[in-house]
């Protein structure tokens, strides 16, 4: 991991998960259309439940144990646990990936699973393609795959989000 950590930037993601490289190039305009789409919602969400620190947009380095580090394109975190490095994040709330061809297979099977063994406590595959997000937990076996309307809560308590995917798919190229 720490070799990968010292290459120099060349417009690809390296990533590392249990001794597996996963390389995906830059992402094309249907990726970054649909990733601004999220964002723009989880950060107004975030904003009207009082955390608007907890979203980090990506790549954002996440590393767990010492053989897996990932770059996902988005993260909802515990604020509480930021400070100068992303190596202080040990938990996460959400975390979010907008798959591409190359980078499907990696992102559904290998990185799901480090996530899920991570506890991180929700995954969105969101595949533009499809007009799907794919749901995870830690334990799942399958994903929920939603078409309609992706709801979500920050904490237990604090009031749905709740997205239109229809409309967040709506116009986007491919």
């Amino acid at each position: 991991m720490d070799e990968v950590l010292s290459w120099p930037p060349d417009g690809n993601r390296y990533e590392v998960v249990h001794g597996e490289l996963l390389v995906t190039h830059g992402p094309a305009l249907p990726h970054q259309m649909a990733l601004t789409r999220v964002l723009v919602s989880l950060g107004k969400y975030l904003e009207r439940v009082g955390m608007p620190d907890a979203l980090l947009t990506g790549p954002v380095d996440y590393f767990h144990g010492t053989d897996v580090y990932v770059q996902p394109d988005a993260v909802v975190v515990y604020p509480e646990e930021l400070s100068g490095s992303y190596r202080t994040m040990k938990r996460l709330r959400l975390a979010v990936e907008v798959i591409s061809p190359s980078s499907a297979r990696g992102d559904r099977l290998v990185k799901r699973a480090a996530y899920q063994q991570a506890g991180v406590e929700t995954y969105w595959i969101v595949d533009h393609d499809r007009r799907v997000v794919e749901v995870w937990h830690p334990g799942d076996e399958l994903a929920e795959i939603v078409t309609k309307e992706l709801v979500w809560r920050v904490r237990p308590e604090a009031p749905e989000l709740r997205l239109d995917l229809p409309k967040l798919f709506a116009g986007l190229p491919g």
